[in-house]
């Protein structure tokens, strides 16, 4: 398992699918998109403020089979939040910055 917690928000749609938005991690070399993680498809790259419109906040019940896939199948060592902050998109800027100094 990673010894870095990963910061995680879990949304479902409509139909009942759940998706995990990895709000710190790039999604493309675009600020405005991070990673995200689902059964079918796997890791992808989402715009979390368009995806959060579109879905709702997850309760337990419904992510707790894609939080056990991503800990015990990826390892991931993660940290369930609930609200996605300005503050993540820099958080990310940085990290593309930091990837081409």
């Amino acid at each position: 398992m990673d010894s870095k917690k990963t910061k995680v928000i879990f949304r479902t749609f409509k139909d009942g699918e759940v998706i995990a938005i990895f709000p710190e991690e790039n999604g493309t070399n675009a600020p405005w998109t991070c990673s995200s993680y689902m059964h079918i498809g796997q890791h992808s790259s989402c715009n979390p403020c368009a995806l959060i419109k579109d879905t709702r906040l997850s309760t337990p019940e419904e992510y707790n089979d894609l939080k056990n896939e991503l800990e015990k199948i990826v390892g991931y060592n993660l940290e369930v939040i609930k609200r996605n902050r300005d503050k993540f998109i820099y958080v990310r800027l940085e990290k593309l910055e930091d990837q081409y100094a």
